[in-house]
C-alpha cells in the first residue's frame, strides 16, 4: 500500500491537477503553481513541498518494518499531510480567483483523487500494519 502512495503521490508532483482559464488566456496548475508555457505566473512552493513530504514519509516507512508502532505513527501524520493537501489546495486557488477577479475558471484533472486515494491506502496500511502488530504481540505470550 505505502508503494502504491509513493507512486501515487510521485505522480501528484509532476502531473497538472487543474487547468485554469483567467480571461481569456489558459494555464495550467500543478504542485509548482499556475504557469504558462514559458513562465510561472502564481507560485504554489508550499503546495509542492507538502506533496514532497508526504511522498518522502511513505517511502520512509516502507523501511522502518521492524518497528511497526513507528509506522503505525507516521502512516497516521502522512493522512493529517493528505488532508492539509487539500486545505492548501482550497486556499491556493481561493487565493488565485480573488486576485485574478471576475474571469476565473479551472477545470480539475483526475490527478486531483490521487491524494484520496492515498489516504484510504494509508488507512488500509494502518489496518494491516496494525494487525501484524497484533499477531506478533500474541506469538510473544505463547513463549
Amino acid at each position: 500500500y505505502l508503494l502504491i502512495i509513493v507512486a501515487l503521490m510521485t505522480a501528484t508532483l509532476f502531473l497538472p491537477l487543474a487547468n485554469v482559464q483567467i480571461d481569456n488566456a489558459f494555464y495550467r496548475f500543478d504542485a509548482t503553481g499556475i504557469s504558462a508555457p514559458e513562465e510561472l505566473i502564481y507560485p504554489t512552493w508550499g503546495l509542492f513541498a507538502l506533496v514532497a513530504a508526504i511522498t518522502f514519509i511513505a517511502l520512509a516507512t516502507i523501511f522502518f518494518y521492524k518497528k511497526r508502532i513507528l509506522q503505525i505513527r507516521l502512516c497516521v501524520f502522512n493522512a493529517i499531510l493528505m488532508i492539509c493537501f487539500y486545505a492548501l489546495w482550497g486556499y491556493y486557488v481561493w487565493n488565485a480567483q480573488r486576485i485574478s477577479g471576475e474571469g476565473f475558471a479551472f477545470n480539475c484533472k483526475i490527478v486531483l483523487t490521487f491524494p484520496v486515494i492515498s489516504l484510504i491506502l494509508d488507512y488500509l496500511a494502518i489496518r494491516n500494519i496494525g494487525a501484524d502488530e497484533a499477531l506478533v504481540r500474541s506469538l510473544e505470550r505463547l513463549r
